[in-house]
C-alpha cells in the first residue's frame, strides 16, 4: 500500500531515480539548467502538491546540484518542508510583496537566485508551452539574461514521467477504485426528476470521501455531467435543471489519489433507449474492446486509434477527435499528460508502465454516449485501472 495522504507520497530514492532520469535528458539536449513550472512537473521532482500555483513559482534544476531548488512564494516554503525531502538550502522563498504587484517582478527573485547558486549558466531550458508560464516571465527572463542560451524544453519532464514505477502505479491503481466507487454511487442514485447538481453532489461525496482504505482529493478537472439533448456537448458543466425520461446521462470524472488520476465516464440510460441510440451505444462497445484487444507492449497509438476507427465504421459511425491519452500525476486544468495520444498519426510505441485513458466518446449533435476505460500497459498486455462493466447502463 501506498504511504498515507499526510506524507511524502515516495521515498527519497525514487526522487533521486527521477532526477537523474531527467538530469538526462537535458544533458541530451546540451542545457545545464532547467525551469520547471508545470505543477504536475514540479510534484514528480519533489512531491511538493499544495495548491500555490496561482503566483509564481520555479523548481530550478542544473546539472551539477544534488536536489532541484523550490523558488516560490513565502507562505508556501512550510508545505515545501512537509511535504518534500528538500533540503533548506533548496528552499528559496520571496516576499509577499512580490506578489500581484506593480513594481516588484518575481522574475528578478528567481534571476538572482540563478545567479546565486547556480555554478554555470550558459543554457536555460523553459517549458514554453505550460498552461503556467507566461509570456510576460520568459519576455522578462531573456532581457535579463540575454547573454544565456534559452532552449525550448516542453514536454521533457512530462516524456520522462510517462512510463511509471512500481510505487506510482500502486498509487494510480487507489485511484482507480475511488473511480469505481463514484461511477457505482452515480449510476445507483441517478432517477428522472433529480436536478443535475445533486447527481453530481452525490459524485463530489464519494470522490472526496473515497474508500474506507484511502481518501481522495479533487481532481485535476471538474466532473463533466450532461443528460438528455446535451449529452452531445464534451465538456459543457452540469446546471440545476431536472433530469428526464427515456434521456442519456453522460458522467466523465476521476478520481483522484495523491494528485495521480484515474478517469472513467459512463452513459446511464433513464428510461428506453431507442433502437437508434442503442445503434450509437453497441458500436461504441464493439469499438472500445477491439481497441482494447490490441493493447501490448511494442503496438503504437496510432495501431490502436486505427483498430477502433475501423471497428466503428462498419457501424456507419467515425470519430474525429482522439481515441485516448496518456494519463498520471494531474493539475488543473487537465489529468492528460500532454504527451503520447491514441491517433493515427501517434507512433508512440506503447513500453510497460504507461498508463491512458481510452476515451471512445461518441458526441453526435444532440446525442453522446461515453463509455471508457482507463489502463496501464503490462508486460503482456494491460491492466485495468477500474472494473465498472463497460455497457451502457439502463436503468
Amino acid at each position: 500500500m501506498s504511504p498515507t495522504g499526510d506524507g511524502i507520497p515516495f521515498e527519497k530514492e525514487e526522487f533521486s531515480r527521477r532526477l537523474a532520469l531527467v538530469k538526462k535528458e537535458m544533458e541530451r539536449r546540451e542545457m545545464d539548467t532547467l525551469l520547471i513550472s508545470e505543477p504536475s512537473n514540479i510534484y514528480y521532482l519533489t512531491g511538493y502538491e499544495a495548491c500555490s500555483y496561482y503566483v509564481f513559482q520555479m523548481l530550478l534544476v542544473h546539472r551539477d546540484l544534488d536536489e532541484p531548488v523550490w523558488i516560490g512564494r513565502f507562505m508556501d516554503a512550510v508545505s515545501v518542508r512537509r511535504m518534500t525531502h528538500l533540503s533548506e538550502k533548496a528552499i528559496r522563498h520571496y516576499t509577499d510583496e512580490y506578489v500581484q504587484s506593480s513594481d516588484r517582478d518575481p522574475v528578478d527573485f528567481l534571476v538572482a537566485q540563478l545567479r546565486e547558486i547556480c555554478p554555470t549558466l550558459e543554457a536555460i531550458g523553459t517549458e514554453t508551452g505550460s498552461y503556467y508560464y507566461t509570456a510576460r516571465a520568459h519576455t522578462k527572463l531573456l532581457s535579463c539574461l540575454s547573454n544565456l542560451r534559452f532552449v525550448d524544453a516542453e514536454l521533457l519532464v512530462n516524456w520522462v514521467r510517462i512510463r511509471k514505477s512500481p510505487a506510482e502505479l500502486a498509487i494510480m491503481r487507489e485511484a482507480g477504485k475511488i473511480s469505481n466507487a463514484m461511477i457505482t454511487d452515480a449510476i445507483e442514485a441517478a432517477k428522472p426528476g433529480m436536478r443535475e447538481c445533486d447527481l453530481a453532489s452525490v459524485i463530489y461525496q464519494r470522490m472526496i470521501a473515497g474508500t474506507p482504505e484511502y481518501g481522495g482529493v479533487l481532481p485535476s478537472s471538474p466532473t463533466y455531467l450532461l443528460t438528455g439533448s446535451r449529452s452531445g456537448e464534451p465538456h459543457a458543466p452540469w446546471t440545476d435543471r431536472l433530469i428526464g425520461t427515456n434521456i442519456p446521462v453522460n458522467v466523465e470524472t476521476s478520481g483522484c489519489r495523491r494528485r495521480y488520476h484515474a478517469p472513467v465516464s459512463r452513459t446511464i440510460f433513464l428510461g428506453s433507449p431507442p433502437e437508434a441510440y442503442l445503434r450509437i451505444s453497441n458500436a461504441v462497445v464493439e469499438g472500445i474492446e477491439a481497441a482494447l484487444a490490441e493493447v501490448k507492449p511494442g503496438v503504437t497509438c496510432a495501431d490502436i486509434e486505427r483498430t477502433w476507427q475501423s471497428t466503428i465504421a462498419r457501424h456507419g459511425f467515425h470519430k474525429e477527435a482522439r481515441l485516448g491519452y496518456s494519463i498520471g500525476i494531474g493539475f488543473s486544468p487537465t489529468w492528460g499528460e500532454r504527451t503520447a495520444s491514441l491517433r493515427n498519426s501517434d507512433l508512440t510505441v506503447l513500453e510497460p508502465g504507461m498508463a491512458f485513458h481510452m476515451m471512445p466518446g461518441l458526441w453526435l449533435g444532440d446525442n453522446g454516449v461515453t463509455i471508457t476505460q482507463s489502463f496501464i500497459v503490462t508486460e503482456s498486455g494491460r491492466e485495468d485501472l477500474t472494473t465498472i462493466p463497460r455497457r451502457l447502463v439502463i436503468k
